[in-house]
């Protein structure tokens, strides 16, 4: 009997054990799953990533565009002048062309000996987009430079309408000294004050030098 009794206590306490892992195993499961929500839970409030911003696509220059380039004015000396800048910013003169290289022209008086050698027009680029130009006057037309006032804002147009719309504009209250036309050198060129003082030349270049 005494035997009996103790095996049918040795099974209980063995069902007990079995039980007892049985609900410690399916405790730790639930805390598991638990755990696991509140991870999820977490995840999901998280703000997603922001994005990498991406850089604007280059803004490409247009093919021909309006430019502005300096024009100075010498009275005899532009071409000293100009191998001075050539030495400041190196480079070779784009054009150089005299007095006497010029075809005569109606109504003007001829080009005294003494100055077809000056510079009629000389152009040196400094940059990628900037061209320094100048010239010698020339007393036979009139053109006497006078210091502090021997320079004029070259404006080079991407068509000859261009060219028309702006010299017209800035000759506005102001005085057209050449109107713009087809020149003997294959601008298309004009020059004038505007209304403030300030020299101008306007040109269209179909093959710009």
């Amino acid at each position: 009997m005494a035997k009996k009794a103790k095996k049918k206590a040795g099974k209980k306490t063995a069902k007990k054990t079995v039980k007892k892992a049985a609900n410690l195993s399916a405790n730790a499961k639930a805390k598991q799953r638990q755990a696991g929500k509140k991870i999820a839970k977490k995840a999901a409030r998280k703000k997603p990533a922001k994005k990498a911003a991406r850089k604007p696509a280059a803004v490409k220059a247009p093919a021909r565009a309006n430019l502005i380039n300096p024009y100075l004015t010498f009275p005899g000396n532009c071409e000293e002048a100009f191998n001075f800048y050539r030495s400041v910013f190196g480079g070779q003169f784009a054009y150089v062309g005299r007095f006497n290289e010029m075809p005569p022209m109606e109504g003007q008086p001829q080009m005294p000996e003494s100055e077809g050698n000056k510079i009629m027009h000389i152009s040196l680029p400094i940059s990628g987009m900037s061209i320094l130009m100048g010239s010698d006057s020339s007393e036979a037309f009139g053109h006497a430079t006078v210091t502090g006032n021997n320079f004029s804002i070259s404006l080079s147009a991407k068509s000859t309408d261009e060219a028309d719309r702006l010299y017209n504009g800035l000759s506005a209250g102001g005085q057209s000294t050449m109107p713009m036309n087809k020149t003997f050198w294959g601008s298309y060129f004009g020059m004038l004050t505007d209304r403030f003082g300030i020299q101008w030349m306007v040109s269209y270049d179909e093959k710009p030098m």
